[in-house]
């Protein structure tokens, strides 16, 4: 497939593709970018199961001091529990739910790693038969869902030395992929969840030219087996957070702007 590179919009330039590649294939390791300070401070939505839950155990192998976030409480502080990470109940369709994350986070001491990866498939409609309101539930979650918190994060970051914001997309998200007529992705017929990783993706450049000296970047976990499509991916969740995980440890230096699985560039 070919690749397209991303910007980096604190220099106007280019990405050198080689270098985003070897940083993707940094599975294990820490990557070549990761931020020395001794404890980085991570919130992960999602993170009571699948990806978010893999995502937050090898962080905190990494020594991230990660807080993870679940809308049920119960099995939310459950995963914690197991993780050994810190626990806040997190609804981000609910902003009054968001807010309360925050503060938490502030009284903790601040932010430096927001990972956006709380989302649903939605209806698991044919394009023709899906409705505007089948849509909206799945944007609710998976785009506004992200701007809500980015938007009532951006205090905290902006007090981090080093900020990063790594946002879970999906190859599915790709307009190069799918309008591939011999691709993976052109027979993929449901419409909500893709379109909805697309506008994650436009999210994801927007938010690395307005905050320069963050790193913001998405990530596309490949196909795993988590519950979003009933286990049946042919990836391990700890193939899938791959990327993740690069993304999440990057430091100042670090690419942002960019779109990557864990073997490298994907188009947009």
């Amino acid at each position: 497939m070919g690749f397209e590179v991303g910007l980096h919009p604190s220099h106007g330039e280019a990405l050198d593709r080689s270098r985003l590649h070897r940083s993707a294939r940094l599975s294990r390791d820490v990557p070549r970018w990761s931020y020395d300070e001794p404890m980085t401070r991570t919130l992960i939505t999602g993170a009571n199961k699948g990806l978010g839950y893999e995502t937050a155990r090898r962080l905190l192998e990494h020594g991230h001091e990660v807080w993870a976030a679940a809308r049920d409480p119960e099995l939310g502080a459950a995963a914690a529990e197991r993780l050994g990470a810190s626990f806040v109940t997190l609804d981000v369709r609910e902003e009054e739910s968001v807010a309360g994350a925050v503060k938490a986070l502030a009284e903790a001491g601040g932010l430096d790693v927001l990972i956006n990866n709380a989302g649903i498939v939605g209806p698991r409609t044919s394009v023709p038969e899906t409705t505007a309101e089948g849509i909206a539930e799945v944007f609710d979650t998976n785009v506004l869902g992200p701007v809500r918190m980015v938007q009532a994060f951006t205090e905290l970051l902006d007090a981090s030395p080093a900020p990063v914001v790594v946002n879970v997309s999906s190859g599915l998200g790709s307009l190069g992929l799918a309008a591939d007529p011999e691709g993976t992705y052109a027979d993929f017929v449901v419409l909500g969840y893709p379109t909805s990783k697309a506008a994650l993706n436009m999210l994801t450049v927007k938010w690395a030219r307005a905050h320069p000296r963050w790193r913001v970047n998405a990530a596309d976990p490949g196909y795993t087996a988590t519950d979003l499509n009933g286990n049946n991916g042919t990836q391990t969740v700890e193939e899938g957070t791959d990327a993740i995980v690069t993304l999440a440890c990057l430091g100042p230096d670090g690419p942002t702007g960019s779109y990557i699985d864990r073997n490298g560039v994907v188009p947009w």
